[in-house]
């Protein structure tokens, strides 16, 4: 018995579901292009309402997010494009490791991100002011300490070979 294209489709596609201390930030439609057991892979249109001007990006509706999440690191990176498809950087986000189970992709945000222009010129570290009142690195002090390596990690790996390295 073969399965029909909307069946396919349907298997195809995962809920991204973003926490942020206990709470749901967002959850939206995914596209799942690849799962090697280590590396998830989705791809989606800008998930929130209206447009979000960070001064140095806009993410707006028609933008699509190519993002990668991995079971055994502390970020997720997302490349971002225009709905014509040129690049505009890569939005990183400190997280837990990923779960991916029964069609659910869970991560835990843990405030701080990483932006990347698309020529790789500007690397910023952001939203350190908010991972500071967290509270995390006294309620989980281990956890905190992941989450600034790997910024660290992304950071280094952003200005010397670029974050394409890490995406293959």
């Amino acid at each position: 018995m073969s399965a029909t294209s909307a069946e396919v489709l349907m298997q195809d596609m995962v809920k991204v579901h973003l926490t942020k201390a206990g709470r749901t930030k967002i959850r939206y439609p995914a596209l799942l292009l690849a799962d090697d057991g280590t590396q998830v892979t989705v791809r989606a249109p800008w998930a929130a309402d209206g447009v979000r001007d960070f001064g140095f990006v806009r993410f707006e509706p028609g933008d699509v997010f190519t993002e990668h999440f991995w079971r055994d690191r502390w970020y997720a990176v997302k490349e971002v494009r225009t709905a014509e498809g040129s690049l505009k950087g890569w939005y990183c986000d400190i997280t837990r490791p990923a779960v991916l189970e029964e069609g659910e992709l869970v991560v835990e945000d843990l405030d701080l991100d990483l932006w990347v222009s698309a020529d790789g010129a500007t690397v910023l570290r952001l939203d350190e002011d908010e991972f500071a009142a967290s509270g995390l690195a006294d309620r989980d002090p281990k956890a905190a300490e992941e989450a600034l390596r790997a910024l660290d990690e992304l950071e280094v790996v952003a200005q010397v070979t670029g974050l394409t390295t890490i995406l293959d």
